[in-house]
């Protein structure tokens, strides 16, 4: 029998799934922007066909079948999100940066939920979410409805429309390429092992570099094989020399103030560029121990609006 519902209870039914929708969606799709169009793709697709819902299965599962297969869709016509890291050779010397390049191409940060679990935290930072873009959709789909959001092989199959040891296969191979991208240790667990007051210190120390234009200061930072990129300028910089060099040539050439917050898990700062203080970038810092080996400077303003900064 056909099951009718009210649209307004039907929102009320998907409002506490709609968090872990769009963080799943984030996941397959490496951007925020993406992951809008897909849960909301999805839940149209739901609202429309709930009358077939007839409630065979679980709600929250039937709306993650529908989320993945939105998230299909969009694979399917839009190129793999990356960073500047995976997309070309780094810039050698101090020339002039390649021009940026628009659309939909670069993976984005996930806004911060300061009531995220520590595992949840762990599958949206940078590293695995651009480890995950490197793996074919099913594959993606399969690692992330299993080990993420924690469905049972068996689950994941009928939600796939497969079998569980096809399900097991497409993991062992998911989880043997993720190896080859992912660090060892997650950024959640490296900030655990920092601790706050380390933190707090590591984070003054960058601040202060920053906002003074020292670059021996940044430089006492970094660790040796850091690198720095800003997408959508493909252009980045590889290795601590290269970078303190790219901050003291042309970043220091202006004042900053920095405002301390988190995304993707991690820390970040929104970056305020002189005379007038303007939101200039989202930079994203990845710790190996206490020092910083890798920075991220988002540019996109249509992406710091997803975060609610302030423009000045």
């Amino acid at each position: 029998m056909a099951v009718k519902i009210e649209e307004r209870e039907f929102e009320q039914l998907v409002a506490p799934h709609r968090g872990e929708l769009h963080a799943l969606c984030y996941r397959m799709l490496g951007s925020v922007a993406d992951a809008d169009d897909a849960l909301q793709e999805a839940l149209l697709g739901a609202w429309r066909g709930f009358a077939g819902f007839e409630g065979r299965s679980a709600l929250r599962s039937w709306l993650y079948r529908i989320a993945t297969n939105a998230c299909f869709q969009l694979l399917a016509a839009r190129p793999r999100r990356h960073l500047p890291f995976d997309h070309g050779a780094a810039t050698k010397g101090q020339g002039a940066l390649e021009p940026s390049i628009e659309g939909p191409l670069w993976l984005e940060p996930y806004p911060d939920d300061p009531e995220a679990s520590f595992e949840l935290r762990e599958s949206v930072e940078l590293a695995f979410v651009a480890a995950l873009q490197h793996l074919p959709p099913t594959q993606r789909a399969a690692l992330i409805l299993r080990e993420v959001v924690g469905l049972s092989a068996l689950e994941v199959a009928e939600l796939l429309d497969t079998t569980a040891p096809s399900i097991e296969s497409a993991l062992q191979r998911a989880r043997q390429a993720l190896a080859q991208r992912v660090p060892a240790q997650t950024q959640q667990a490296t900030l655990r092992d920092l601790g706050q007051a380390a933190e707090r210190e590591l984070v003054t120390r960058f601040v202060n570099a920053w906002e003074s234009g020292d670059p021996q200061a940044l430089l006492g930072l970094l660790t040796e094989d850091a690198r720095f990129g800003m997408p959508p300028i493909p252009s980045w910089f590889d290795g601590r020399a290269d970078v303190v060099r790219f901050f003291a040539e042309r970043v220091f050439a202006t004042p900053w103030r920095l405002r301390p917050l988190r995304a993707s898990g991690q820390l970040a700062f929104a970056c305020y560029q002189g005379p007038d203080f303007r939101l200039g970038a989202l930079n994203v810092i990845t710790l190996r121990g206490a020092a910083i080996s890798e920075l991220t400077g988002f540019l996109d303003p249509a992406l710091h609006g997803r975060f609610l900064l302030p423009e000045r």
